[in-house]
């Protein structure tokens, strides 16, 4: 009996988790690392996402965990002309849930458009509901009327009462919710793996990518002094500064851009992009491969327009990433993210919209080699002494911990 015992009762005592998030996961970052720590914590885990694009496959592994997607036809950014989808994608959700609850104890609520069906299945079969808010629903909609924005504030800061753990991209967001914030809680920043040591990493610009645009830049022109590597992985919105960005290297053949992501506004950006031979589009692509192109570059752009709430309390992948890799990051005031980046003087802060401060901040980049350096030296080592995924995976295993 002896033998058998402790193997049955950590059988037992294993909980059982699913990730609800409302996009594909091909890639989701936070979703993936998320899910590997409490599998490397000994969770069992699921991963339910929505393929909007019905052109997935159904059902693999991502990131060691079984993902299953539910394949309901949608556009990103259409406003209310997603509104049947979303309903939809709800139903679907809630039905899967249902039919699979002798599968899970506990669902991970990625986003308000997530947490209603996992509240349903709270009630009716006494689910745990971990609710983490990478955005407020709300204030990311676009192209909604007010009203309808402020009944889904309405029903999101409801929602909260009753989830049993809560988790937040950034502390700012507590602002945001108010006296609802439950006692079992965390702040888990959007910070990366390390996998610093992966790649051969200079803390000299010029040495990255785009080497097929240098030597035809070399043909052209033999006398350029130095060259200057952009990147931009994630959503494709107008909002993420890019429309000033592609603007700006249409007036700088020297300086060059990896483009990757998607989004709302794919086919505009593209569209202007194919007109710019400095600019290599990506598209979709793995995790694994932004952090190459991540490590390949030498300036990572996050340019977020502060006239967005969401944007006022950004916490992305990007910086966190830029700070991992060493890579100095150009950011936009009033973001949330200007702070850090100004307090671990790890890059630059630029007003949105103003295409010569911009232009400014690259040229200093640009030619400034000790600057350059101290920004790519300081954001390592805040990234070792702060914003490490260390730090916020043992947040996450705490706050599971605590439902147990």
């Amino acid at each position: 009996m002896a033998s058998w015992l402790p193997y049955f009762f950590i059988m037992e005592n294993v909980m059982s988790v699913v990730f609800c998030r409302s996009n594909p996961i091909a890639p989701d970052p936070r979703v993936e690392k998320s899910a590997a720590t409490l599998m490397e914590a000994g969770y069992r885990v699921t991963l339910l996402g929505w393929d909007r694009s019905a052109a997935l496959p159904r059902r693999e592994i991502i990131s060691g965990a079984d993902c299953i997607r539910l394949p309901i036809q949608a556009q990103f950014g259409h406003g209310l002309g997603n509104f049947a989808p979303l309903l939809r994608w709800q139903w679907g959700l809630l039905r899967w849930l249902i039919q699979n609850r002798c599968a899970y104890d506990s669902i991970h609520a990625c986003d308000f458009d997530t947490v209603l069906p996992a509240l349903a299945c709270k009630a009716l079969f006494g689910k745990r509901v971990v609710y983490d808010i990478f955005d407020f629903y709300a204030d990311h909609l676009r192209a909604t009327p007010g009203w309808v924005k402020a009944l889904i504030r309405a029903l999101d800061l409801w929602a909260i009462r009753f989830v049993d753990a809560l988790i937040v991209a950034d502390e700012s967001r507590w602002a945001q919710i108010g006296e609802r914030v439950p006692a079992n809680r965390a702040v888990v920043l959007n910070t990366p793996i390390d996998t610093f040591s992966s790649f051969n990493h200079n803390t000299l610009k010029g040495t990255g990518g785009h080497q097929e645009h240098k030597e035809k830049k070399a043909l052209s022109d033999s006398s350029c002094p130095s060259w200057l590597n952009l990147i931009y992985v994630g959503l494709l919105q107008i909002e993420r500064g890019l429309l000033d960005v592609l603007a700006v290297l249409a007036d700088h053949p020297e300086w060059y851009l990896d483009l990757a992501g998607f989004g709302g506004d794919e086919d505009q950006i593209l569209a202007l992009s194919e007109e710019l031979p400095n600019v290599t589009w990506h598209g979709r692509i793995p995790y694994e491969r932004a952090l190459a192109l991540t490590a390949a570059a030498d300036v990572v752009l996050a340019l977020y327009d502060p006239a967005l709430a969401n944007h006022r309390c950004a916490s992305p992948n990007k910086l966190f990433e830029a700070m991992m890799q060493g890579k100095p990051v150009i950011v936009a005031a009033d973001t949330n993210i200007d702070r850090i980046v100004q307090a671990e003087n790890c890059g630059l802060v630029v007003e949105y919209g103003h295409r010569q401060e911009l232009v400014k901040a690259l040229e200093r980049l640009q030619l400034d080699n000790v600057l350059y350096a101290e920004f790519a030296d300081n954001a390592r080592r805040a990234y070792e002494r702060t914003y490490n995924w260390r730090t916020m995976s043992a947040r996450l295993l705490r706050l599971y911990q605590q439902l147990r």
